[in-house]
């Protein structure tokens, strides 16, 4: 071993691999805070800037309107108020029958379209998003408190939950932005959203029959089973009246929805057809008096402006934890919903909306809103569409589309009382209908197995479980796989592509060719306490096989392992004490542990642990080729001169 240390010394190494100088622990503290909680260094621009400035400038941080209202021309108004006044017609209806799911009053639909889209329209930074209601938030609502609370039997206490879950998911989404935590939410995978949302939008399909058959008594249940059982148990009570209107109303929204996808300029057809519908069916039920035949109608809505709520949020009430609960999961899921339709819809027009941001404002309107009657709301996908096809230019449209709604409630209110609900039923399973996107399970099946996996778990779960049970699964496969590619990561076996110092993967590259006597090894992620037993057991089957093959085969014997650490990022004490670990499994089998290009976090550790002056600052390389060099130098110059010049010959003939 002496002898081997001496020849490592006389081989000269072209290039040391340097180890970086101590830094003090509170700046590294501070640089660590830095990149987890401010990875887009929000307050650059306030750097050498006057206390004034920087003020303005927070402001406008905070307060983006503050931004942009300056520099707002006439023609961005023209703009915004046709797309305001568009989104308007679909946020009527769509706030109408979204209040029905959530089983709240139908006039907090209305309430829910007036001041939160102002409160985003000043702290939002997404242009085109247009805040309202969403389906699968009243689905939740209804599912998780109408398990506790019967808002047939207790509507003042139901009502006054949901607007204390309002307020619970609110605070909580704004305690996400400002804290900087908005990295949580990245825990609902893309598959997991698909997956999760498919699900919800079949069981708020077939929840719909409900209204579509005229049924007057529903299972509070979710699930695909309890919600079949309920309509097919109650065949005598179908109304026929209600179902042939529906499936005429039904029509007319998909044929809509046709001619909308067909030409891109046919957008406002699709937009208008739910007010349309609507119209049409109080003007149908009115001339008829349908509401005498089984067709249900809403009834009356009181008129006026949105009536001040915080004595109503029932922070005293025994269901506080059931408001808290429903808070927490709503927020998590409007958030999740609200970012990704920012984001997809700011990648069209290239800009870039702050997830931080966007959760202050989702906080803030959910906030003022239980404070105003109103109950959960976020970034509804369809409004978000009409509002971009419609040529938005700014979130002025979210302040349009509040004044219009804000003249309904105060002038128009009586127009809908002969509304029917088998219309409003219609728009909700044609709205849900286009969030079923098995297209991209599709795609997740072609390209990722275990996305697919994760997507299907989460649709299963909500249709056959509980919507809050499919949520849970599919973060729980998340997290578990999360935890599988941590817990155990990817280890290769690298070889040399000939004629050139590079080394790669042989299963990806075939060319690449084994290294006689030298194993080389990439580990493919940190090392931490979770992975690094895998790993030692990992190196030691490398060794293992290795060994084996080259017995079997008669070649030369293995003298070298090479740990290539270039995707090794960080390393803690496990870590150390697993290459400690394989360096003396190593020396027992007389082979020689050698390490390539550690990267600056690994070389620091190393070299405060000792771990550097036990091995030799000799058997560490800054890249693969010169390991292999070193090693190569090694066997030639340890071997008779034939036997080494026959190496070499060999060396030559793969080359």
């Amino acid at each position: 071993m002496g002898h081997e240390m001496g020849m490592a010394d006389q081989y000269q190494c072209p290039h040391k691999v340097s180890i970086p100088p101590s830094k003090p622990f509170f700046k590294v503290l501070k640089s660590s805070m830095k990149e987890t909680f401010f990875p887009d260094d929000p307050f650059r621009n306030l750097k050498n800037q006057s206390v004034g400035r920087k003020i303005l400038l927070g402001l406008q941080y905070y307060i983006p309107i503050l931004e942009w209202a300056p520099r707002y021309t006439f023609s961005f108004f023209k703009a915004d108020l046709i797309a305001g006044i568009t989104i308007a017609s679909l946020a009527v209806p769509q706030g109408i029958s979204y209040a029905n799911l959530a089983n709240l009053p139908p006039i907090m639909g209305l309430y829910s379209s007036f001041v939160p889209p102002l409160v985003y329209a000043m702290l939002g930074s997404s242009k085109d998003l247009a805040a309202g209601t969403v389906a699968v938030g009243s689905l939740l609502i209804a599912a998780m408190l109408g398990k506790e609370v019967s808002p047939t039997e207790n509507p003042k206490l139901y009502v006054q939950l949901a607007m204390t879950a309002t307020f619970f998911a609110g605070a909580f989404q704004a305690s996400l932005g400002l804290l900087r935590l908005g990295f949580v939410v990245d825990f609902l995978s893309h598959a997991t959203i698909v997956g999760f949302m498919s699900g919800a939008a079949l069981v708020v399909c077939l929840q719909q029959l409900k209204g579509i058959l005229g049924l007057v008594h529903f299972t509070h249940e979710t699930d695909l089973v309890s919600v079949m059982r309920s309509i097919f148990s109650q065949t005598h009570q179908w109304r026929w009246e209600s179902g042939v209107l529906g499936c005429c109303f039904l029509f007319f929204l998909m044929l809509t929805k046709y001619f909308s996808k067909r030409r891109a300029a046919f957008f406002w057809i699709n937009a208008l057809a739910p007010l349309t519908s609507v119209i049409l069916g109080s003007v149908l039920v009115y001339l008829t008096h349908a509401e005498n035949h089984g067709v249900q109608v809403i009834g009356n809505l009181k008129k006026g402006l949105n009536p001040p709520s915080i004595s109503e949020l029932a922070f005293g009430s025994p269901h506080l934890t059931l408001a808290i609960k429903t808070g927490i999961v709503t927020g998590i899921i409007g958030l999740a919903e609200g970012v990704a339709v920012g984001r997809s819809f700011a990648i069209f027009k290239n800009y870039h909306i702050d997830g931080n941001k966007e959760m202050i404002a989702f906080g803030m309107m959910n906030i003022a809103g239980s404070c105003t009657s109103c109950y959960l709301t976020a970034g509804p996908f369809s409004r978000t569409a009409v509002n971009f096809n419609a040529g938005c230019k700014t979130a002025v449209s979210n302040i349009v589309m509040a004044t219009a709604v804000m003249i309904t409630l105060l002038f128009l209110t009586p127009l809908f009382h002969y509304t029917p609900l088998v219309v409003l039923s219609s728009i909700i399973a044609i709205a849900m209908i286009g969030l079923i996107d098995y297209e991209t399970a599709i795609h997740l099946w072609k390209l990722d197995k275990l996305d697919f996996v994760v997507c299907i778990a989460a649709f299963l779960g909500v249709v056959f479980a509980s919507v809050e049970i499919g949520l849970v699964v599919a973060v729980t496969i998340s997290l578990l796989r999360l935890l599988l590619f941590v817990a155990r990561p990817r280890t290769f076996i690298l070889g040399n592509i000939p004629n050139t110092m590079i080394y790669r993967n042989i299963d990806q590259y075939p060319v690449a060719n084994n290294v006689p006597g030298i194993l080389i090894l990439q580990i493919d992620a940190p090392i931490y306490f979770a992975n690094s037993n895998y790993l030692r057991e990992r190196i030691s089957r490398w060794i293992y096989e290795e060994e084996f093959k080259l017995k079997s085969s008669g070649e030369t014997s293995l003298q070298y392992i090479v740990l290539d650490l270039s995707s090794v990022g960080s390393i803690d004490t496990s870590g150390i004490s697993m290459l400690e670990e394989t360096k003396k499994t190593a020396d027992r089998k007389g082979l020689k542990l050698v390490l390539a290009n550690p990267r600056s976090e690994v070389i620091k550790k190393l070299e405060k642990s000792k771990f550097i002056e036990t091995m030799g600052q000799e058997w560490i390389y800054l890249t693969v080729g010169e390991a292999v060099a070193a090693c190569n130098f090694l066997l030639h110059t340890s071997k008779p001169d034939g036997a080494a010049a026959a190496e070499l010959n060999r060396q030559d003939d793969n080359v």
